[in-house]
């Protein structure tokens, strides 16, 4: 039979590797796929010929009419469990790895043909954006590390699905690391997004290929469109909101309400119903308020409230800048430590939960600022 050769790049199968390479004798995969050239194969093409003979150091295939093809010595051990599935008559794909070795036999690699191959059917599953199940093998800051063929790739974190993205505040690598652990030993339904053979890496995506349409999806929505959306997740920095399939916001801790809000899982449970306002669309991401939806305290304050005013507010929060004094409802304003020289004589003076007299000294309901300076009756 005569070989047919093709550049890596030009070959897609649907087939594995290894069934090309024990593909019939006849009408195999790369015969109907390839035509037969008049041109020499050279170092680096794969090559199609049937096994004229296998011996103990090697296996000989027919390249006519280009010669003989050998596999032996280091090629022949690493291909080793290809090749006791090998008989006489079988056709297999090889890549050239030398034109003419010191006996005059074209050098063949049955390892590297099953890598380009491997390859090929990489880069045919990423345009048809088929997908595996794969376990996890590693973990590190920036993802997961998976295997694929024996191929290594990388899962990186942001391409996670929405209910498995590392929800951390402040974005502390450590904790990320500690909740992508979680998932080493687990099978995760990935598809190939990138393949880089020169590299030897594969790049994966949880991602469902609809949210390839996600900029088209963001493109239905405007900053300051009221929506309603579902709760699909409650954590210390905020809350994230489903506001249709492949689109989802977060709205931050600070956009939850006017008032002080210490910790959002006690406001809001997975599949709670909520409107919320578009305030921000950014990088393929969208910000959503809630508090936007409701009266905004500072604008009465500012009619009612000036600097200078004395006024009682209930201590509702302490920070390493002082304490947070409330004079009504969403309407807070900073105790500074420097009055009292310390943040123990500050807590000696001024208890969680009780109501003092207070001056303004700032008050900028635009900006939503207010400075207090404690006025000690005793």
């Amino acid at each position: 039979m005569t070989p047919t050769k093709v550049a890596d790049s030009d070959v897609t199968s649907d087939l594995t590797a290894e069934e090309l390479e024990l593909a019939p004798k006849n009408d195999t995969f790369m015969g109907k796929l390839l035509a037969d050239t008049a041109n020499p194969p050279s170092i680096g093409d794969l090559v199609e010929g049937p096994v004229i003979a296998i011996d103990k150091k090697g296996v000989f295939i027919d390249l006519k009419p280009y010669g003989t093809g050998i596999i032996y010595g280091r090629e022949y051990i690493n291909a080793r469990e290809i090749i006791r599935k090998v008989n006489v008559g079988d056709n297999i794909a090889a890549k050239v790895v030398d034109m003419s070795n010191e006996d005059g036999y074209v050098e063949l690699s049955l390892k590297e043909a099953k890598q380009a191959l491997l390859w090929s059917e990489a880069e045919a599953a990423i345009k048809a954006r088929t997908a595996f199940d794969i376990p996890v093998l590693e973990a590190n800051k920036g993802g997961l590390l998976l295997s694929w063929q024996g191929i290594h790739g990388f899962l990186p974190a942001s391409q996670l699905k929405a209910d498995h993205y590392p929800r951390v505040a402040d974005g502390d690598k450590d904790k990320i690391l500690d909740e992508l652990k979680k998932f080493v030993g687990q099978k995760l339904t990935v598809t190939i997004i990138n393949a880089a053979p020169k590299e030897g890496k594969l790049i994966f995506s949880e991602k469902s290929p609809e949210s390839k349409d996600k900029e088209r999806i963001i493109g239905n929505y405007a900053v300051g469109d009221d929506v309603d959306g579902t709760v699909t997740g409650a954590v210390d920095f905020g809350v994230f909101i489903k506001l249709e399939e492949g689109l989802e916001g977060l709205v931050h801790i600070s956009e939850l309400d006017w008032a002080l809000v210490e910790d959002p899982r006690t406001m809001y449970k997975v599949g709670d119903k909520v409107k919320v306002k578009v305030i921000e669309i950014k990088d393929g991401k969208i910000s959503l308020s809630i508090k936007a939806l409701k009266p905004n305290p500072w604008k009465e304050a500012e009619k009612k409230y000036k600097k200078d005013d004395v006024v009682t507010g209930v201590v509702i929060k302490f920070n390493k800048h002082g304490a947070l004094a409330s004079i009504e409802e969403g309407v807070a304003g900073l105790v500074h430590v420097s009055e009292f020289g310390s943040e123990a004589k500050l807590r000696e003076k001024l208890e969680l939960g009780k109501i003092y007299t207070f001056k303004i000294n700032l008050f900028d309901a635009k900006e939503q600022k207010m400075a207090l300076a404690f006025v000690d009756k005793k």
